[in-house]
């Protein structure tokens, strides 16, 4: 049914509150460092403390004119989406007259919450309840929304708010969709992109994850959940895998991948960064709570990126584990690995790298996949941020509070999502 076509990575972008581009993000992580701050009094709730937020940028720097009337109509975590992708293209070095646009594929994965306050209808609402916020005048309220409320309200509140502005920006028009969610759709974008040139219907791809989590109605809705930390340790609050773990920090970020088939990239001399070797995604039994995680939630997406990408245990570097820090979900992933791997565990290790950028909900799956392409391209099993001492029931899972050496050349990117979803892609880097 498929082509077989060698599917290579040959293009990333990456802006988290890390960092601008990859090279910043990377060199920062190296160093063990957080973009999480904290700003907050003594009256501020706990789980609203810290954060993930992206310093400020320009990025209407050389944008076609055409497109910068269209592209302030962006929502926040579409922006970053945007400057992802932009950089993933250049860092293709992709001239694309050779291919055609309907043979373009795009595929966005956008959890942005942005407008989910409703705060672009404030000052019509105050007006309408005369500052009192206790009666509602419709009068007053028509009256004020004409001079006051944003046209393209609700431009920005839509899921799939990028799309049309990088479609038109890289002129893709072949297969494409929008996924509208939160993790493990930044990894089912992914898929999509790459199975789309696998069975010949593209030629080259763009998967990018965009998302903003960190406006207030988003945070009380996380916190309500009990899946946000209460960031007692300040930025060292976020400890995935640990025993003192008790939720995880939210942050907004954009990431691509520029991808393309293996004989392309060599044609025109592209530097490979990656070559796609499998992938999982999956959705639990129904007997698993609808905003629950499953007993073992990436066990079967793990196992079918290994028996897709065809590798043994031994030489996979490491496993990039989803890491949101809750007691439920860090164990289940535990119990997932401890499954596939245990025959190996002892050579195996697992990372989890959110509490160096936030939890980025859509764009966490794919800026995890650049930041571990970029750790074994130079020999490095990453660390995991504020680790320190694993549950009774997982000792024998090898996770280091410091980064080691490794010249394996492969590893496994996994994420989960609530309802039993998760993803996971197996990814070898070549040797330098």
């Amino acid at each position: 049914m498929t082509t077989g076509r060698e599917i290579v990575i040959t293009g990333a972008g990456l802006v988290t509150p890390l960092g601008i581009g990859i090279e910043e993000n990377w060199e920062r992580m190296k160093k063990m460092e957080t973009g999480i701050t904290c700003n907050y009094g003594p009256e501020t709730l706990p789980f609203l403390r810290c954060r993930g937020s992206v310093r400020a940028f320009d990025m209407l720097q050389d944008l076609p004119e055409k497109l910068r009337g269209q592209v302030k109509f962006l929502n926040r975590g579409s922006i970053l989406g945007f400057e992802a992708a932009r950089e993933a293209f250049i860092h293709a070095g992709s001239e694309m007259s050779d291919v055609p646009p309907d043979r373009r594929a795009l595929f966005i994965a956008g959890g942005d919450s942005t407008q989910v306050c409703c705060s672009f209808m404030h000052e019509a609402l105050k007006t309408a309840t005369s500052s009192k916020w206790l009666e509602l005048d419709p009068a007053k309220l028509n009256e004020s929304s004409l001079y006051t409320v944003n046209p393209f309200f609700l431009l920005e509140s839509i899921l799939n708010n990028l799309f049309s502005s990088l479609s038109a920006f890289l002129e893709c028009m072949g297969p494409n969709t929008a996924l509208g969610n939160d993790s493990p759709c930044g990894g089912n974008a992914l898929e999509l992109a790459a199975r789309s040139i696998e069975n010949g219907t593209a030629d080259i791809a763009l998967a990018v994850g965009c998302g903003n989590w960190i406006t207030e109605i988003p945070l009380y809705e996380m916190s309500k959940l009990g899946i946000l930390s209460n960031c007692s340790n300040g930025v060292n609050s976020f400890r995935p895998f640990d025993r003192r773990h008790d939720g995880f920090i939210p942050g907004e970020g954009g990431a691509a991948l520029f991808i393309e088939t293996a004989e392309r990239a060599r044609r025109r001399g592209a530097k490979v960064l990656g070559t796609l070797r499998g992938f999982g995604n999956c959705l639990a039994r129904q007997d698993v709570p609808a905003m629950g995680v499953g007993e073992e939630v990436s066990a079967r997406s793990m196992q079918m990126a290994m028996e897709e990408a065809g590798r043994n245990l031994e030489e996979y570097a490491f496993i990039c584990g989803h890491g949101s820090a809750s007691a439920k979900g860090d164990a289940s992933e535990m119990k997932s690995i401890s499954r596939l791997f245990s025959p190996a565990m002892s050579i195996i290790s697992v990372c989890g790298l959110k509490p160096h950028t936030g939890h980025l909900g859509a764009a966490s799956d794919i800026a995890e996949i650049i930041l571990c392409m970029k750790a074994v391209s130079e020999g490095i099993v990453p660390a995991t941020l504020n680790y320190d001492e694993p549950e009774d029931d997982f000792r024998e899972i090898m996770i280091s509070k410091a980064h080691r050496t490794t010249d394996r050349r492969h590893f496994i990117a996994a994420s989960y999502g609530v309802a039993g979803q998760s993803s996971a892609v197996a990814v070898e880097v070549p040797a330098a």
